[in-house]
């Protein structure tokens, strides 16, 4: 399987002339404040089952009996 590859001259575009960055800002972002940027990222994925229940487990509302120490 080969590996999805970044259209780098519009992602630079878009970041640069779009959004007016500086080259130094545009390569500091992280993949997820640049989408956030331009209004393509979802945000934070919703918490699952899974984890609320991970979650709970680590943290419990009630706290545990006393261990020997």
């Amino acid at each position: 399987m080969r590996a999805a590859r970044f259209d780098w001259p519009a992602l630079m575009q878009a970041g640069m002339r779009g959004l007016g960055l500086r080259p130094h800002e545009f390569w500091a972002l992280t993949p997820a404040e640049f989408e956030l940027m331009l209004g393509t990222g979802a945000g934070i994925a919703p918490l699952r089952r899974g984890g609320l229940e991970a979650l709970m487990a680590d943290f419990p509302d009630t706290p545990n009996e006393k261990k020997d120490e």
